[in-house]
């Protein structure tokens, strides 16, 4: 399976910036951003992230409210101050031969910067290639991972895989099955983590907003800083 695989990767690899690159810094702000975050909406912020800090040492040196600022429209602000901490340890103490020891980096993250940057031979497992495997009931190894990024996402489909276009297909123990639609994350409208987006929005241009609840709970994650019943972002 392995061959047919990247045999079709070979034909039809989506375009993605962050694979031109073995830079980990870079690659580790692709991967934080891609958290949760479709890949169209992240492509233009990653630029953009790369053109005000090139280096892991330039966001070290930024102020954590401007990389709060920088981050706002990609969601779960959480990532942005993860991302800052782990570039200031990286710019004091090097990258560590444990990615963990990073703030906000998790095994698929160590995973994933450790193989394209670092050229380990692991497999950086998310949804996507999850799926691939369960259904295939193949095991794949690191150099795999691209192409079962691109197959989960655009052939192997959560509830209606495409199998007729599937490389896979002939040998795979799944064709022609359907699934049941996955549990959706919560909707965005109306909850706390909106409350708390708005909040957030709010500080970073200038406002004070009267969300105590979510105030609270943006200074308990780092993301602004009360003081004197006054809402800041950090400096």
């Amino acid at each position: 399976m392995k061959d047919l695989l990247l045999a079709w990767y070979s034909q039809n690899k989506r375009p993605l910036p962050w694979r031109e690159t073995t830079d980990p810094y870079a690659i580790l702000v692709s991967e934080v951003m891609l958290q949760q975050t479709q890949v169209d909406r992240v492509i233009p912020r990653w630029h953009a992230w790369l053109e005000r800090w090139p280096t892991v040492e330039a966001l070290a040196a930024a102020s954590p409210g401007d990389v709060i600022v920088q981050w706002q429209g990609l969601g779960y602000n959480r990532r942005a101050v993860s991302l800052h901490r782990a570039a200031q340890h990286v710019a004091a103490h090097g990258w560590p031969d444990d990615l963990t020891e990073l703030p906000g980096v998790g095994p698929y993250t160590e995973a994933a910067v450790g193989n394209f940057a670092f050229g380990r031979d692991v497999l950086p497992i998310d949804t996507n290639v999850r799926r691939v495997q369960e259904r295939t009931g193949e095991l794949f190894d690191g150099s795999c991972a691209q192409a079962l990024f691109d197959l989960g996402a655009t052939i192997c489909l959560a509830r209606i895989p495409r199998c007729g276009e599937c490389p896979l297909a002939a040998e795979c123990p799944s064709r022609g099955r359907r699934y049941e639609p996955l549990r959706k994350q919560s909707k965005f409208e109306g909850s706390f983590r909106q409350r708390r987006a708005l909040a957030l929005r709010a500080v970073a241009a200038g406002e004070q907003p009267s969300d105590g609840d979510a105030l609270v709970s943006l200074a308990r994650d780092g993301l602004v800083v009360l003081q004197d019943g006054a809402a800041t972002l950090p400096s």
